[in-house]
């Protein structure tokens, strides 16, 4: 605490060179370790700090800073503390994200920060808009052509894309209908994106949505669909070797995926181990959910799935589990990990259900 405490001090020092490894201190300190105690007694001196960052810093601040405001909105919870802490931050986050002169690794990490804070927190639509201005700005024009990338907005657009698709996935129905049917045959398009990670970003909200549209109708149907599976056929065969061999792979085994899914309505389970527990990764919005805080926590994540609250509440794990000594220090038996596994599963099909027998057009912007 006395480490984190001196950083928290060096936040607001003369030296950018120090306010930046104050930052990252917080930063590793955030995403690997639980600290909802300490950070509720120091959450508004933590904000106001940020705050002045996010206006008056260099671009690697203002990224950090962006950064390090999502860990303590994932910290806090998403409860009251968190936001009344997205209201401070939200107008700079907003302002540097806007500014076509700003860096693009600030634009980036505001968007990434504005999507996460506002899905644990609130503000649902504003957001959308802001984040759609931003990677629309990578769909065709009128006769169908996509414009020439500017240097360094392709990760731009993929940032904001996928802070969108994550904001998406608590959208209400009546509003997620709207959204189907304006930027499915856009993202079609952008298929074609010379950028490999933006194409498939774009190729797995494209899936996502699908998957989103099929849950409201299960007749739902893609416009032009033959003319999709043909580009995602394609996606997942390049050979083109004027691409990075390891771009070629990522790419390929993604949209074998995405185009799995769109022909078969057929998602690839993935299990998440931690501890002694289990997430399932089983669908588009799962993956898109649980990617977004990887992205943010980086290693740290099981470390919060296993103990932070907001986590567990977010994929339906319940109360953190109280280990005693004799546990932690011995391999659990199969009979024990059967047991276990068992009730996770009864507990994650109650939760599908739940989702996809009934959607509410009812917004929750807070767990």
């Amino acid at each position: 605490e006395d480490k984190l405490k001196l950083c928290i001090d060096n936040l607001t020092d003369k030296s950018a060179k120090t306010r930046l490894a104050a930052l990252e201190s917080l930063r590793q300190a955030f995403s690997s370790r639980v600290l909802y105690d300490f950070l509720t007694e120091r959450r508004l001196t933590i904000s106001d700090c940020l705050e002045r960052s996010l206006r008056k810093g260099s671009g690697e601040e203002k990224a950090a800073s962006a950064t390090v405001f999502a860990l303590l909105c994932i910290q806090l919870g998403g409860g009251d503390e968190a936001e009344e802490g997205f209201k401070m931050l939200r107008p700079p986050l907003t302002a540097t994200l806007s500014d076509s002169s700003a860096s693009i690794a600030a634009r980036q990490s505001c968007a990434r920060t504005l999507g996460m804070c506002c899905y644990v927190s609130s503000d649902l639509i504003k957001s959308l808009a802001l984040l759609e201005s931003v990677f629309m700005s990578s769909y065709p024009n009128g006769e169908g052509v996509l414009p020439t990338p500017k240097p360094g907005s392709a990760g731009l657009h993929t940032a904001a894309l996928q802070a969108w698709s994550l904001l998406v996935t608590i959208c209400p129905t009546s509003r997620l209908t709207v959204l189907l049917s304006h930027h499915l045959p856009k993202l079609q398009a952008c298929l074609q994106s010379s950028d490999v990670n933006y194409r498939i970003a774009v190729g797995e909200t494209i899936a996502l949505l699908v998957e989103l549209g099929r849950e409201i109708d299960e007749e739902f149907e893609v416009e032009d669909g033959e003319s999709l599976c043909e580009c995602l056929k394609s996606l997942a065969t390049d050979g083109n070797k004027h691409r990075a061999k390891n771009d070629r792979r990522k790419q390929r085994s993604i949209f074998r995926e995405v185009l799995h899914y769109i022909e078969n309505e057929d998602f690839t389970e993935e299990k998440i181990r931690f501890g002694v527990e289990n997430v399932y990764i089983d669908s588009w919005v799962r993956r898109r959910i649980y990617d977004a805080f990887k992205e943010i926590l980086e290693s740290g994540v099981r470390d919060h799935l296993q103990f932070n609250q907001l986590l567990r509440d977010i994929f339906g794990l319940g109360p953190p589990l109280i280990l005693d000594a004799a546990v932690k220090g011995n391999k659990i038996s199969r009979f024990e990990k059967h047991l276990f596994n068992s009730a996770a599963f009864k507990a994650r099909t109650k939760q599908r259900n739940k989702v996809r027998d009934k959607r509410a057009d009812v917004m929750y912007f807070t767990f």
